[in-house]
């Protein structure tokens, strides 16, 4: 036996149109799917899937029903191997249940109990005449009209320490329960819990089968000193925020229908969008795209349209995300906003025709990483234009469809002039990592050997950075300056740290400029390092001299890795074109490295010098 809530779960995930498809050739009609029935010799397409209400039907031999009875028709299995079989496909883990165990109770009852009163408690807030007042009036400021309230279930928390607390206790609901699912908290500073959202306009997160198994809360007005404008529940027993995307519950059949999802960075958001009409949009919730969203949006569309804010780390979140969807087979599109606008304020201001000339506009994400290259000019220069290719890898090595990375390799060869035959073989190089010897064999952290100190003028020591220190001093100067970062960004990508410890770390840096701790994602070793690195109180003496020493170092190195490769690749080529090309690379070189170029005696071809 399966519990009844394993059913539902894998019920409503499942998608209808994915698993019928493997055994019938669909074709969209209208907002439905026909094709030639498979229970019956079909001479015309008689068998209609209508994935808005989860079952099929044949309007010629009347066989009908849901996901799991055309897996049981089709298949040959019984109910039980039939949930199982659509589980596996939809990312639900169905665990049989013995007969003797089929009475008790899901373990997880009363949380989604809990949560399913946090819910109402918060709605009835809202709704109070006198005591929601402000609350509506924020969200009618914003758009949000009384449909789209109930149509996403949104609440308010009052401003109290235990409205909540108290009222849950009146009907039974104690505070251990409460307190493991989120929605009481703690302090030193109080003696007993009290409510987490206060305050707050509050967003119900709902699982793919409709229950209620967290909350967000956007403060009423500005946050003061030391709150938070937005609040998440924590992870729970039930929520796994990685694995949930806000409103595609609400919002999947609207995405099938439209043949594309719109990624938009935070729940306001996507309420936004659907007050002005907009029902395909999804959203995180507090953290980066993960693989697990990126698997659930593949079940109903294979495009997606990333429209995050148009700044430094909107751009960064964009272009990560883009990587995930990639590396699950959906192709990502970037659509570009006015510096200082989202989603929200678009809709308001200009209508849904006004977001949707933002949406037409949108480019491909390998197209957006060019453009953005250009205006930055990394594409005048050699070294520059070596970042740019560090910077684009990631994005080719991601790409899951061959078709379409073979035609990202084909546009980023045609822009960046570098030969498709290269480009292929950087992909094919685990971890990008590049240079004369690669990325060190243990992998450990490179260490600079023993050195006197300089003695500058005033007493003052400064410590010089050799090549082989100058990957951990320089993430010595980020981690204490962070706003360093994008400075360094602009002229290094990960792909310069030949040692894969400190480029994952530095990748981390990237990613999350704030970072305090390391990372679950990063390796053991990448941790203690990290963590030895955020405990290292050294004063770098001379900071600024530092960074530039560090980040010349970088360069050299590499400068000198690549003119080892040009040489090995002049040694073997006996093509005339591919020598004078390789030539002109080892001159642009030696002005990059001017009195440090050392001419290997051969016959160069003619017109060379």
């Amino acid at each position: 036996m399966i519990h009844d809530d394993v059913v539902e779960e894998v019920r409503a995930r499942a998608d209808i149109v994915d698993i019928v498809g493997e055994s019938v050739e669909l074709k969209r009609s209208g907002k439905d799917w026909k094709g030639k029935c498979p229970f019956h010799e079909d001479r015309t397409p008689s068998f209609y899937v209508v994935p808005d209400k989860g079952f099929y039907n044949c309007f010629g031999c009347g066989e009908s029903g849901d996901v799991f009875a055309f897996v049981m028709k089709r298949l040959g299995m019984d109910f039980v191997e039939a949930v199982k079989h659509v589980g596996a496909r939809s990312g639900v883990e169905v665990v049989e249940i013995r007969s003797d165990e089929a009475g008790r109770e899901d373990p997880n009852r009363p949380l989604y109990e809990a949560n399913a009163f946090a819910a109402e408690f918060f709605r009835g807030a809202l709704d109070d005449p006198e005591g929601g007042r402000g609350a509506r009036d924020y969200l009618a400021g914003r758009g949000i009209d009384e449909e789209t309230r109930e149509r996403f279930g949104l609440g308010f928390a009052p401003d109290e320490w235990r409205g909540l607390r108290e009222a849950a206790a009146r009907h039974g609901i104690g505070d251990e329960v409460l307190l493991e699912s989120g929605l009481l908290t703690t302090s030193e500073k109080m003696a007993e819990p009290y409510d987490r959202f206060r305050n707050r306009v509050v967003f119900p997160i709902e699982s793919m089968a409709g229950r209620v198994v967290a909350f967000g809360g956007r403060v009423l007005g500005p946050a003061g000193k030391g709150v938070p404008k937005y609040l998440n529940s924590p992870e729970t027993p039930v929520y796994h925020k990685g694995e949930i995307l806000y409103a595609l519950g609400w919002n999947r059949h609207a995405i099938r229908k439209a043949g594309v999802a719109l990624v938009v960075e935070g729940y306001m958001d996507v309420v936004a969008l659907g007050a002005g009409g907009i029902d395909h949009a999804v959203a995180t919730l507090g953290t980066a795209l993960t693989p697990e969203q990126a698997r659930l949006l593949k079940r109903y569309t294979p495009r997606v349209i990333l429209l995050f804010d148009s700044d430094e780390a909107g751009v960064r979140a964009t272009f990560r995300g883009a990587d995930v969807l990639l590396r699950a087979g959906i192709h990502p599109s970037v659509a570009t906003l006015p510096p200082g606008e989202d989603p929200d304020s678009i809709v308001r201001q200009e209508g849904r025709k006004g977001l949707e000339q933002y949406l037409d506009g949108a480019v491909d994400v390998i197209e957006r990483k060019l453009q953005l290259l250009d205006e930055r000019g990394f594409f005048a220069t050699l070294d520059r234009k070596r970042i740019a290719i560090d910077k684009l890898l990631p994005t080719l090595r991601a790409t899951a469809d061959p078709a379409l990375r073979d035609m990202y390799v084909a546009r980023v060869s045609e822009r960046t002039g570098v030969r498709r035959a290269t480009l292929e073989e950087e992909i094919r190089r685990e971890g990008g990592g590049r240079g004369a010897g690669g990325r060190t064999s243990s992998g450990s952290p490179d260490r600079p050997p023993s050195r006197r100190p300089e003695t500058h003028g005033g007493g003052r020591r400064h410590r010089p950075t050799p090549a082989l220190g100058a990957e951990r001093q320089l993430l010595l100067v980020l981690l204490q300056t962070r706003e360093w970062i994008d400075r360094a960004l602009e002229r290094i990508g990960p792909g310069e740290f030949q040692n894969e410890v400190y480029r994952a770390i530095f990748e981390a840096l990237v990613d999350e400029p704030e970072l305090e701790t390391p990372p679950a994602h990063l390796s053991e070793e990448a941790v203690r390092t990290m963590e030895t690195l955020l405990g290292d109180r050294e004063e770098l003496e001379h900071t600024e001299r530092v960074f530039e020493e560090s980040m010349a170092a970088l360069h050299d190195r590499n400068l000198r890795a690549r003119e080892v490769e040009l040489r090995e690749a002049l040694s073997r080529t006996d093509d005339p074109e591919q020598e004078r090309e390789i030539v002109v690379e080892l001159q642009r070189l030696r002005k990059d490295r001017p009195g440090r170029w050392n001419v290997v005696r051969r016959d160069l071809p003619s017109g060379s010098e």
